[in-house]
């Protein structure tokens, strides 16, 4: 997958599985996962999540669903993590 697109192509690549984020971001090595309920989870349907790289996970940074800007909507600049 190139880099560069559309949110589009960025919830595609959520649903098959990778992480994405965007070079615009304040916040470097953050990125957006899907999350997809199991039998033990509260919520049930699926949403995404800013994650955190582990520099800040080590701070017990908490987690909930991410909500897009209208930046976030209309950027081209999303990218893969790999």
């Amino acid at each position: 997958m190139r880099e560069g697109f559309g949110i589009g192509e960025a919830i595609e690549a959520m649903r098959n599985g990778r992480r994405v984020a965007r070079q615009g971001w304040n916040g470097k090595g953050m990125w957006l996962e899907l999350q997809v309920p199991d039998e033990y989870s509260k919520m049930t349907r699926p949403y995404v999540f800013l994650n955190y790289p582990p520099v800040l996970e080590a701070m017990k940074v908490e987690r909930v669903p991410w909500l897009a800007s209208q930046t976030d909507l209309l950027a081209d600049d999303w990218f893969v993590v790999e």
